[in-house]
């Protein structure tokens, strides 16, 4: 079933309409969608390397609105539509572990989970449930999806093909490396 989402992903990515299609996973990625927006973007970014930056910023907007609908999912729903979005991805356990997580670690949350391979959707939803503040939670999905999104649009833009396969093997490695950076700095700052 995965394999088929994913090649209906990539000739979307070619459509007429791939921007709006980029939206639309982008929102639903970050708060239902089983797979990462990334599969839509990388192909789109190879296609239009002129446009990386608008692409990113589309992305990266549209995430943050999908992250929102994934708080309110978690804020006001959890019990009837957040649990069953975890249940199904049998991650019941880490929904209420990371929202545990939110009320001693807060903002570090976002920024560290929303740069991991981790689906985004259930950093959004424990947010929710946790009921973190609003304001703090967009800023920190601004930040941690642009990262992501933008640091990818420079790599393909600058490097074009060679470093998608970099990226498709990779990312999660590159993405680890940036989890401990952020860690590093949350264990100064817890130290100081």
């Amino acid at each position: 079933m995965l394999t088929l989402l994913y090649t209906r992903i990539t000739e979307l990515a070619a459509s007429p309409r791939a921007v709006w299609w980029l939206i639309l996973v982008a929102m639903a990625e970050a708060s239902v969608f089983p797979l990462p927006v990334d599969l839509m973007l990388v192909p789109m970014l190879l296609a239009r390397r002129e446009r990386a930056w608008f692409l990113a910023s589309v992305c990266t907007a549209a995430s943050v609105a999908g992250g929102l609908i994934g708080w309110v999912l978690g804020a006001f729903l959890m019990e009837h539509l957040g649990m069953p979005i975890a249940h199904f991805y049998h991650a019941d356990q880490r929904i209420l572990n990371l929202e545990a997580m939110f009320r001693h670690y807060g903002v570090w949350i976002i920024l560290a989970k929303g740069l991991t391979p981790l689906p985004y959707k259930f950093v959004t939803l424990a947010a929710g449930a946790a009921h973190f503040p609003l304001l703090p939670f967009i800023a920190a999905s601004i930040v941690t999806r642009g990262a992501r999104f933008f640091l990818e649009a420079a790599l393909l833009r600058a490097f074009g093909e060679p470093i998608r396969d970099f990226i498709e093997k990779r990312l999660a490695l590159v993405l680890f490396g940036a989890l401990i950076l952020i860690a590093g700095g949350i264990a100064l700052i817890e130290f100081l």
